[in-house]
């Protein structure tokens, strides 16, 4: 059985761990290529290619599966089956009709919701109290094939995009093992998505991370969470900016305006459209990320500010 492995980012990794310990012909992996880096760094690698290098695997870097020597790079390869895991490229109708088991899908939403490129973090502004990962047959369309598998968890108070994220990648991987085998065996009927179900998500813009103190606090919180790692959730302090890297609802009767800072035990909440919002961790540009007490202790006149919205 051999396998051609596509994906790029750290959800993938679980996956191409798991088919090569479960004994697959890894014939190849595909990730995305080298990326650079801010603040002046060089060419960075995807997490999928470290871990390839690591495992030893044949590497492949095609800026595009569109283009006729890539699709020729892949069919030399013989693939049986294609495994996909947040690969970021759309597969174009000739790489679908490849491998002979067709291309299998690890999508980290319950399908047909949040289709698209940002679904982790999709569940968490939309409150969902569950998410999970899907596995489909992959067609020409986005996130719409036919699905093998579901596999559903709790999406906790505490999580956020990179929390579940990790959560969903092991799932995924579980759960993609056992797919894998009933789909071999020709004992899984993919089941059509309903399409009058069907959502979806957009990549996430690294503006909307600034945060609109009028919006209500569990919006805000929501958004803490769903924009943590990236791109983060700002407002500005004496014109820098700062970030929330970790809030709570707050039950807090103090009234105060959207924006206003006010205390609340030993750290400090913010006033929004509806309600306070508890903040628990900041970090000051240029600074480390600090307690709310911490915060405090070295920024006299926090207390009483009016915060700016976006």
């Amino acid at each position: 059985m051999r396998v051609v492995f596509m994906g790029s980012p750290r959800f993938a990794v679980p996956t191409l761990e798991y088919l090569v310990s479960a004994g697959y012909e890894i014939a190849a992996v595909y990730t995305q290529p080298d990326r650079t880096g801010g603040r002046g760094r060089g060419l960075a690698a995807s997490a999928v290619k470290q871990a390839a290098e690591a495992l030893g695997l044949p590497l492949a870097q095609p800026q595009s599966l569109k283009a006729p020597e890539a699709i020729k790079q892949l069919a030399d390869f013989k693939p049986d089956i294609i495994v996909v895991a947040a690969f970021g490229q759309l597969l174009p109708k000739a790489v679908l009709e490849l491998p002979r088991l067709g291309c299998l899908n690890v999508h980290p939403s319950l399908l047909p919701r949040f289709r698209g490129a940002s679904p982790v973090a999709a569940a968490i502004l939309a409150g969902e109290e569950f998410s999970g990962v899907s596995i489909i047959l992959l067609d020409e369309g986005m996130d719409s094939g036919p699905v093998l598998a579901r596999a559903q968890i709790p999406v906790a108070d505490t999580d956020t995009t990179a929390s579940l994220g990790d959560k969903l990648s092991v799932a995924g991987a579980g759960l993609l093992g056992e797919a894998l085998v009933g789909w071999i065996r020709g004992e899984l009927s993919p089941q059509p998505q309903d399409e009058a179900k069907a959502t979806y998500c957009q990549p996430i813009n690294k503006d909307e991370g600034e945060i609109d103190w009028h919006q209500p606090a569990i919006e805000i919180w929501r958004r803490v969470r769903a924009f943590y790692p990236w791109p983060g959730s700002y407002s500005r302090w004496r014109g820098k900016t700062l970030k929330v890297t970790e809030a709570a609802l707050s039950a807090a009767a103090t009234p105060a305006k959207a924006g206003e800072v006010v205390a609340l035990g030993s750290g400090f909440g913010i006033g929004t459209g509806e309600g306070t919002l508890g903040v628990l961790r900041v970090q000051l540009e240029g600074k480390q990320v600090l307690s709310a007490a911490e915060f405090l202790r070295g920024q006299r006149g926090f207390i009483g500010a009016v915060l700016p919205s976006s």
